[in-house]
């Protein structure tokens, strides 16, 4: 694989199949190969390659495949399924493969869809189309035109897949080592479109963040998949693993994914007010609002996995208090300072998220329940600028704060009486979700004993580090 250092086309932002296919079909490009990618329901990225020539037709006519042997999708008797490829999803990959003899070469595309039945209906087990409906719905009930969203993704790096030891003894912002495979993720990426606003030595030994510019949410889901993909490419490059594994140390702060967010309307952000102290409008509180009262039913889709819970606990700079404040990052919602004149940054963040979930349901389940707020009109507790790690148990009663789910098990309990996700996911996707994450706990459980309940096992380390 060599790294293209110029390109004499359009690698990214493409409006329809006209454009994307002009530069496919130019034999002087050599983008000989289409890869069309779509999320499993647990969010991981499946895909498979069609030649260049093909893309026409696959746009015209979808693209079939055997759905059966993807998680969460359908049984082996109805296994056909079809995507569509999305043209505004299409980015060109920032580099040129070399054949075994230097005499061929080629370049790739990359292209996100909808899954659909033979019949022509979406799928039900799209989760990417779960996200697309969510979106649709802000649309027409609640006048939202666009959510935007920058999430800050963190992610360690190891020798191996096998081996969670880190790399350096560096600190937050301090020293460290492998800061020149970030800037050649970002590097990486911008040829693709996608901009990044800064990246640092994360807490843990490690550790590492880059975050990313906010985009609208459709496009950052996108986005975020390519991310996860691009981090672990250029780490396999230098001989190394990258891996977004919630909490692979013990001792050491866990990965998260904050998500910034905001409400828009034709332009104009709704979550801004002139008036208010924290410069937050009233929908922007109750939208914080919703978020807050389905914390515990949404935490399965932000936190997915038995060891996301590993990282969820007091200590670790991680929020496992329902609460939210301005300066206070052990919150489960915190709210950026204003700066005037900068209305258009206002925004809310979602600090609770890890970087290995599904993340069209994730953005999916905060909206829903951001959106749900705003229809009830849910009111929007105090704030809280003290620490909480530090409060007194009575005077976190004072304050009427509740604690995220401690473990996967609890979660899932209250995401199982959820209303709202059963409506956002769909029959199809609730109880399919639940059923696998059940399957999880009853496996971890039967291998590793209560004494690691705040504590990584092994058998953690076994299971996810390959894969997350």
């Amino acid at each position: 694989m060599n790294i293209s250092t110029h390109e004499n086309f359009k690698c990214f932002g493409f409006e329809d199949k006209k454009e994307v296919l002009d530069i496919i079909l130019e034999p002087n490009n050599k983008i000989e190969f289409i890869r069309i990618v779509f999320p499993d329901i647990l969010g991981r990225q499946m895909d498979f390659t069609i030649p260049g020539s093909e893309l026409e037709k696959a746009f015209h006519e979808g693209k079939g495949f055997d759905g059966s042997s993807v998680e969460g999708f359908v049984r082996i008797e109805e296994s056909d399924l079809i995507i569509e490829p999305d043209p505004r999803s299409f980015r060109i990959l920032p580099w040129i493969y070399q054949g075994f003899n230097g005499t061929i070469s080629w370049r790739e595309g990359i292209i996100f869809g909808d899954i659909k039945t033979p019949e022509g209906k979406h799928y039900e087990g799209d989760t990417r189309f779960v996200l697309k409906k969510t979106l649709e719905k802000a649309e027409k009930k609640f006048g939202v035109t666009d959510i935007k969203v920058g999430p800050e993704l963190e992610f360690f790096i190891f020798p191996d897949s096998e081996r969670a030891v880190p790399l350096d003894t560096a600190g937050y912002f301090f020293s460290g080592r492998h800061g020149e495979i970030r800037k050649e993720v970002q590097i990486l990426m911008k040829k693709m479109g996608i901009e990044s606003e800064y990246d640092h030595h994360e807490v843990a030994h490690g550790q590492h963040e880059i975050d990313l510019r906010y985009q609208s949410a459709m496009e950052m889901a996108d986005i975020c998949m390519i991310f996860r993909y691009m981090v672990k490419k250029v780490a396999q490059m230098h001989n190394l693993y990258a891996t977004f594994m919630p909490k692979p140390l013990n001792g050491q702060n866990g990965s998260g994914m904050h998500v910034h967010q905001s409400l828009w309307k034709n332009g104009k952000n709704l979550f801004f007010s002139p008036d208010d102290p924290y410069h937050l409008s009233e929908t922007a509180r109750r939208y914080m609002a919703g978020i807050m009262a389905h914390s515990r039913e949404i935490s399965p889709l932000l936190c997915q996995w038995v060891n996301s819970y590993k990282r969820l606990i007091e200590g670790y700079e991680a929020p496992v208090y329902i609460a939210w404040g301005q300066r206070n990052r052990s919150a489960y919602i915190r709210v950026p300072e204003y700066q005037p004149g900068k209305e258009k940054a206002t925004r809310i963040e979602l600090r609770c998220s890890d970087p290995a979930c599904n993340l069209y349901l994730a953005f999916a389940a905060m909206f829903a329940a951001g959106l749900d707020g705003i229809q009830q009109k849910t009111e929007l507790p105090d704030s809280v600028e003290e620490n909480i790690y530090q409060m007194s148990n009575n005077r976190q009663k004072k304050f009427e704060i509740k604690t995220l789910p401690g473990n996967l098990e609890g979660a899932l309990k209250s995401m199982q009486k959820s209303t709202l996700l059963k409506e956002t996911l769909g029959g199809h996707i609730f109880d399919t979700f639940l059923a696998n994450k059940q399957w999880e706990i009853d496996e971890y459980n039967k291998n590793v004993s209560r004494e690691y309940d705040k504590q990584v096992s092994e058998y953690e380390i076994k299971k996810y580090l390959p894969f997350l």
